[in-house]
């Protein structure tokens, strides 16, 4: 099979690889779909991910067919679609009983990380019961993409983790995909003000589009952080969620969040940053960091079927797999190609 891999830092290849086979009894082999580039795929291949061994398949989103199961898999058969999701999980350790399947002791975040990814023709998914989804009738495969990552992220570490309430004033730094799966699932709890921040004037318009109030360019990060305090007031934000992964970001939201107020880390972060909290400890705030558990997939489902929820808005672009290079080079120009998020088609 062609699989996208790993090959060293800024280096990526398609290859032959193995198809990949049956290891345990809970184990299924997926044939993809359709699959999509994550901005952690970038951050893996700029090696803010040291764990990732070269070599191995990028990519931990996506649909596809159930081609082989183990003896122990009793939800999925084969020919069933499926949705994949980002997180692998067990069900049965200490930290899946408490529903943190991010930490399960034999899982959590491992494909494209530690075991090969999605960013192929087939995938080896661990713990196939827990860790997939069966795909209701009526749900666009574009929609679907979109929840094996980007939508339980942006709701779970940014939406409930920020403790987003009606009449909240929420600011999301970044208005990248999970930046604006946070905006959209943020309207879930009718907040007052949604200020969507960003470098790139495109991605902001686009945010207006999805429910954004008010948009503002941090170029000069020190004028963005003036226009917010302005727009509240002088308080600040109830919830600052930081959703690139730069020390530059999350500062802003440090900057910005009001006594009593949240910041939600969302973003990827390969470097440390600078934590004022001689500034910060008397403000009574609460700081949250998370990998995502995806235990939220199951209501985004529901939603996406009663179309409350449109996540394909957000697919800018498709590719077929054979072209997936030229699809990376257009995602990590996002600016200029006005990308935000890219489906790779396998049919």
């Amino acid at each position: 099979m062609k699989a996208l891999s790993f090959v060293d830092v800024n280096q990526k290849q398609l290859v032959d690889k193995d198809k990949p086979q049956i290891q345990n009894s809970t184990d299924a082999v997926i044939r993809l779909v359709k699959t999509t580039i994550c901005g952690t795929d970038l951050h893996i291949l700029a090696g803010h991910v040291p764990e990732v061994p070269k070599g191995s398949t990028i990519g931990h989103e996506g649909i596809g067919v159930v081609e082989d199961v183990g003896s122990g898999v009793s939800n999925f058969k084969v020919g069933d679609k499926v949705l994949i999701s980002c997180i692998t999980s067990c069900g049965k350790c200490h930290y899946c009983k408490k529903g943190l399947y991010a930490h399960c002791e034999d899982g959590g975040w491992i494909l494209g990380h530690l075991i090969d990814g999605t960013q192929a023709e087939y995938v080896r998914i661990p713990h196939a019961d827990n860790s997939l989804h069966h795909v209701p009738k009526g749900i666009d495969d574009d929609s679907l993409v979109m929840l094996s990552d980007i939508f339980p992220t942006g709701l779970e570490i940014g939406v409930l983790s920020g403790q987003v309430e009606p009449g909240s004033i929420v600011a999301i730094i970044g208005s990248g995909p999970i930046g604006m799966a946070a905006l959209l699932t943020a309207q879930f709890y009718s907040p007052g003000k949604l200020i969507m921040v960003d470098l790139d004037d495109n991605r902001l318009e686009m945010s207006k589009q999805f429910g954004a109030t008010h948009t503002i360019n941090s170029k000069d990060p020190e004028e963005a952080i003036k226009q917010i305090m302005d727009l509240t007031d002088g308080i600040g934000v109830d919830v600052a969620m930081e959703a690139v992964g730069y020390p530059q970001t999350f500062d802003i939201c440090q900057k910005i969040v009001a006594p009593g107020g949240r910041v939600a880390v969302i973003g990827v972060h390969g470097e440390s940053v600078e934590l004022h909290l001689e500034t910060l400890w008397i403000k009574n705030i609460n700081l949250s960091t998370g990998l995502v558990s995806t235990y939220t997939t199951p209501m985004l489902l529901k939603t996406v079927e009663a179309g409350k929820l449109v996540p394909n808005e957000l697919v800018t672009h498709h590719f077929h797999f054979t072209d997936i290079l030229e699809a990376y080079k257009t995602f990590e120009n996002a600016a200029e190609n006005k990308a935000l998020k890219l489906i790779i088609d396998f049919e």
